[in-house]
Parts: structure tokens; sequence; C-alpha cells
């Protein structure tokens, strides 16, 4: 493994903890668009929350690949043995929350780590090969296999998940966030996490490659599109930036939001800091596990006893999730003042170290 650059450790982990937040509230507003059936329409709203779709997601799981890079720092022995176990932990109660919510992340986390801490000996250029490849595989699965098995796209219910043809299929393939090409995503954090984040060099670098994959993901969609479409139309797919099916422009489109994204929490962590914001944010970044459970049973919750869920205006779905946010943010905080991590985080190092 190549030798990893240390400056500032403890800035680099605020601007990463500030990069969770950013995502666990793009996050809340995609999956409260979706739940409130405030699908379509016009304007900025429309527009900026059909730009996060998929993008939070996947900047959630390159924070993950950064966070698994950097506890190898620790020794590779012990972060293969942690990991394992924790892989265990979330994917039962990932598992527990696909029976309430169906388009949970967590049982996929506990594949992305298991793959990515026995990937962890590989060096960035290996890596970054397997990143390649999982999306070339993934684009020869849906031209020869059927992507829409098992999914009824009218409720967006999926038949079969509990058995093991559809569980494995589901798992691999055709999923809300399938192994393959997500993988890929927590690979790209655990080589970023080989870099100097700290370095502001390093920072801008993220935020200006970020935004250039970013436009070059999308820009080519839009040609590509257009060139097929008199073709085809089931070829327009093919091309597309959208995470469902999740085709390499995609990933390409979601590792540059995540640069963005990183790099600019990162350059501006210092600056909040010293206006004080940092602290009251930085509390929920560091227990999005926990947060993420609670915007399912609480939020969620809370939305379908107020009959909320479904018919709704995408003004309403935003502001239904800020609201969550603020309350989310406000209880981190509290939380904070006498616990470190928040109960399921401490639940997960008590069962798994």
């Amino acid at each position: 493994m190549e030798k990893i650059k240390q400056t500032s450790k403890g800035n680099r982990l605020e601007g990463l903890d500030l990069a969770r937040y950013v995502a666990f509230v793009g996050m809340v507003i995609v999956n409260f668009k979706i739940a409130m059936g405030a699908e379509g329409g016009e304007g900025v709203l429309n527009l900026l929350t059909v730009a996060l779709e998929g993008r939070a997601a996947a900047t959630f799981v390159v924070l993950a690949g950064i966070g698994l890079g950097l506890a190898s720092l620790k020794g590779l022995d012990q972060t293969i043995s942690v990991t394992i176990k924790r892989a265990l932990f979330l994917l039962v109660i990932g598992l527990l929350n696909m029976t309430i919510f169906d388009a949970d992340i967590l049982h996929y986390y506990a594949f992305y780590f298991l793959f990515g801490v026995l990937l962890l000996p590989l060096g960035s250029r290996a890596l970054f090969g397997v990143l390649v490849g999982l999306n070339i595989a993934f684009a020869i699965m849906i031209l020869t296999l059927n992507y829409d098995a098992g999914w009824n796209w009218d409720d967006y219910t999926y038949s079969g998940f509990w058995t093991p043809i559809g569980f494995i299929r589901n798992l691999f393939f055709n999923g809300w966030h399938p192994v393959i090409p997500w993988l890929g995503f927590l690979l790209f954090g655990i080589i970023l996490s080989r870099i100097s984040l700290a370095e502001r060099a390093t920072q801008g670098k993220l935020v200006a490659g970020g935004a250039v994959a970013f436009v070059i993901a999308e820009g080519l969609s839009t040609f590509l599109k257009a060139q097929l479409t008199p073709i085809a139309l089931e070829l327009v797919e093919l091309a597309t930036t959208e995470p469902v099916p999740p085709m390499p422009l995609y990933t390409l489109a979601g590792l540059g939001a995540a640069c963005v994204v990183v790099g600019v929490c990162l350059l501006i962590s210092d600056r909040l800091k010293a206006m004080g914001v940092l602290r009251l944010v930085v509390p929920a970044g560091r227990q999005t596990l926990t947060l993420y459970i609670a915007h399912i049973l609480v939020g969620l919750g809370t939305l379908e006893a107020l009959g909320m869920l479904g018919g709704q205006t995408i003004g309403q779905a935003v502001g239904a999730s800020l609201l969550f946010c603020f309350a989310a943010t406000v209880y981190a905080l509290i939380w904070a003042r006498w616990f470190k991590r928040g109960p399921i985080e401490v639940a997960m190092r008590t069962l798994a170290g």
C-alpha cells in the first residue's frame, strides 16, 4: 500500500464530518420527495432535488471509503477484523430496516465494506482498475440480463427479495444500490484517503476535478441521448446519469459530485469553525447512522401518521425534509453534550469493536 501523507488530521476529520452532514441533508430531501410522491414538476426546487438523486448517497459511500482508508492507518489486520464485524452488524439492521423501508442502503453497505476491506491491500491504481471493471461489468450485465426482473415500477416494489436468487440479483445487479457498480464509490474513497486531503491545493483540485468530471458526464449524456433517441429509445438508458440504472456516466457524475462536496467542505471547514457554525453541524455529521434510521422511523413515520405519504408538492417535500434535518441537528447537538457518539454508533462499536 502506498505511503499515506498526513497533515492536520483534526481539521481533515471535521471537514469530512461536514461533508457527511451535507450528504445526509441531501439524502433526506431525496427520500422525502420520493415518499411524499412529489415527483415531476418544474422550477428550481425540482431541478435541485433531481440533481441530488443518487449523488447524495454516492457521496456518503465515498466518505465511507475515506473513513475505511484512514482507519487502516491503525493497522490493516485490526481494520479487517473490525470491519467484517461491523459489516455483519449493518447487514442485520439493514435487513430489519428492509421490512419497513424498501430503499434501505445499509445492507448494501455491509457488502461494500466486506469487499472493500478485503481489497484494502491493493494499491490505488489497482483499486481504480477494479472501479473501472465494475462499471464495465455492469454495462455488460444490463445488455445481457433482465434488469426489470422482480420490479414493479408502478409502485417501486420488488418481488422475490427474500428468496436466494432474488436477494443476490437485487444485491449485485438491479437493486437500489447494487454492489456492481456501487462498490466503486467506496474504492474511490479509499483512494482519496491516501492523498493529502488536509492540503488546500489538494482540496482545490478535488473541487475543480470533480466539477469537470460532473460536467463531462452530463454533457456526454445529453449528446449521446440525442444521437440514440432516433435509433432506439431502449438505448437511451445506456447513456443516462440517473441512479437507476447506474450506468458508467452516472458513476462518473456521482464521483464528480462527491469530489466537489468533499473538497468544498474541507476548504471551508476552518472558516466555518471560526464563525462557530461547524460546531453546530459536526455532531450530526458524526452520527449519520443513527440519523439515517431516525429519518425513516421518525421522519417518514410522522409523515405517514399525518397522511402525507403521496400526493404532495415538491415545496412540501423540501420543507418537511429541512424541518426534519433542523430537528436532527438540534438533537445531535444536545446529545453531543453528554455522549461522543450516537446511540446506534455506540451499539455498533460495542458489538463489533
